[in-house]
């Protein structure tokens, strides 16, 4: 089943289905672990097809990135996250345009992806890249 919504204001509104509920709970006892990182890469090979356990670990390592290695592996995961969350919406009907909001939780696995990728880009000199990041970001959620 579809979830794009139509509306006479405009594009479509597209809500992901929500991540499962093993998911949450997995990286919520995850990230109180004395070693979150590893903890949080275990919950990734658990479920490698959802943007928001790569989202997750991208912010993990981004905040604690303090040399360019950290920023490269956060940005990557980022970039991770972020093709698997337009792999989740183009199967859940988006076609290329319309609305991803921040106010569906369900969607913020890919929007935390994609800001995360956004801040990374922008760290590690890929300036055009961020701008493109930012720019779809406004699209999606103008």
């Amino acid at each position: 089943m579809s979830n794009v919504t139509f509306n006479a204001d405009g594009p479509p509104n597209i809500v992901l289905p929500d991540p499962p509920a093993d998911l949450i709970a997995a990286l919520t006892k995850a990230l109180a672990q004395p070693q979150t990182h590893a903890a949080v890469a275990k919950v990734v090979r658990q479920f490698p097809e959802m943007p928001l356990s790569w989202a997750t670990l991208g912010e993990l390592v981004e905040s604690q990135a303090l040399d360019d290695q950290s920023k490269v592996e956060a940005y990557a995961y980022f970039r991770i996250g972020y093709h698997r969350g337009l792999d989740a919406l183009r199967q859940n009907g988006w076609k290329g345009s319309g609305y991803v909001r921040w106010t569906h939780p369900s969607n913020t696995g890919f929007l935390r992806s994609l800001d995360g990728l956004r801040r990374m880009a922008e760290a590690i000199g890929e300036n055009q890249e961020s701008i493109r990041c930012a720019d779809f970001l406004q699209m999606l959620d103008p």
